[in-house]
């Protein structure tokens, strides 16, 4: 059996619960390792008892779930055989009496047919326990990661006078589609004011010189994401550009840095000499602070979020966080500065937590890079 599951039945005993119906793709994904279903219709119940795990699902799926997922008892559901009255059947089956659902992730009428037959619902999330990953959820993201790097590196030759935001984000995509992955995102390309949107909807603006370029882009390959963001400047950048882009870095630094055990004063004015137990808004206040310091807005977006299965997932690092950081979990740190009008800067990077400290997984240069027009 494998871990999550037994996370799963974990969490099951300590709430009480005789059974756990899971409907997100995410968790089912995680739970089974199989990515076939569709997010945008619901293809698929995962019904988790005590002692027993069983996958619902229709025809189109049948055969391709029974070779691929070997652990869990396939039922298969169609317009005579619902899915509601199959767990039906399962509750009387199991003497189901508690159950606990996702919330987040059914419609009204679901929710309201679970109601009516069951008096105890619970709310129940697989967040935290997603967010601490194992050894081999931590390599499939930096996998991917190392792929966003060679993206990175294959893009850069792409830049040139005349060619449009669109056109780079379809090279990025191109590129990492030829080799095995897809994109976990659709990519932000933004020219010049532009990056001065942190989520800027990439369009048909050319490159000129003297531009401001922001790259943000991630890649998903088995299952697991990345999440990158570059700036870089076609042209010597101004004097005012620069500052921002070292302030940028300094904050992104100093965030880093204070994931360490020896994480410097900021560390040891709140007495902590541990990486387990960190409160995600310290990070994100560190970052925050420092580029207020120097004379900026404050950050339009938090500093960072985890990263798996999801693009977006626990930990959250934002200032209203109330998350605690533990080894094993991964998160983006991406500080920005921006100027409507004028543009902005963002660098983003993906962490994993150790017991020593952060380890980077995406390492494309940082420092600040010119781009010469031919």
């Amino acid at each position: 059996m494998n871990t999550p599951l037994l996370r799963l039945r974990k969490e099951l005993r300590e709430k009480k619960l005789n059974a756990i119906l899971m409907s997100s793709i995410s968790n089912i994904i995680y739970l089974t390792g199989y990515s076939g279903f569709s997010k945008e219709e619901r293809e698929a119940f995962l019904l988790i008892t005590k002692k027993v795990q069983y996958i619902l699902t229709d025809g189109r799926y049948f055969e391709a779930v029974k070779k691929q997922i070997k652990n869990f008892k396939l039922i298969e559901i169609s317009s005579k055989v619902s899915s509601e009255k199959v767990i039906k059947q399962l509750v009387k089956k199991h003497r189901i009496k508690r159950i606990g659902f996702e919330e987040n992730n059914l419609t009204f009428l679901e929710h309201k047919k679970l109601s009516s037959r069951f008096n105890d619902l619970n709310h129940l999330s697989l967040t935290n326990l997603r967010a601490v990953k194992n050894k081999e959820e931590i390599s499939a993201i930096e996998k991917a990661c190392n792929l966003g790097d060679k993206t990175f590196s294959y893009i850069l030759k792409k830049i040139k006078l005349g060619v449009s935001e669109k056109e780079l984000a379809f090279e990025i995509e191109f590129f990492i589609k030829k080799h095995g992955g897809d994109i976990s995102f659709r990519p932000i390309v933004a020219f010049g004011k532009n990056s001065a949107i942190p989520h800027h909807q990439t369009g048909n603006r050319k490159l000129t010189t003297d531009n401001i370029i922001l790259l943000d882009f991630g890649v998903k390959l088995n299952n697991y994401c990345s999440d990158m963001t570059r700036t870089v400047f076609l042209g010597k950048p101004t004097s005012e550009q620069k500052k921002m882009y070292q302030t940028v870095l300094n904050a992104q630094q100093k965030a880093i840095k204070f994931l360490t055990s020896d994480g410097g004063p900021e560390r040891s004015r709140r007495n902590s000499s541990e990486v387990d137990g960190i409160k995600a808004f310290e990070i994100d206040k560190v970052a925050r602070d420092y580029i207020i310091s120097k004379g900026y807005k404050s950050i339009p977006h938090s500093i960072g979020h985890g990263i798996g299965i999801d693009v977006h997932e626990a930990p959250h690092l934002s200032p209203k966080s109330k998350d605690i950081l533990k080894p094993g979990m991964v998160f983006t740190i991406e500080p920005g500065i921006y100027i409507p009008g004028f543009g902005g800067v963002r660098i983003e990077d993906v962490v994993a937590l150790e017991k020593s400290g952060a380890r980077l997984l995406t390492r494309s240069p940082r420092e600040l890079t010119m781009l010469w027009a031919p």
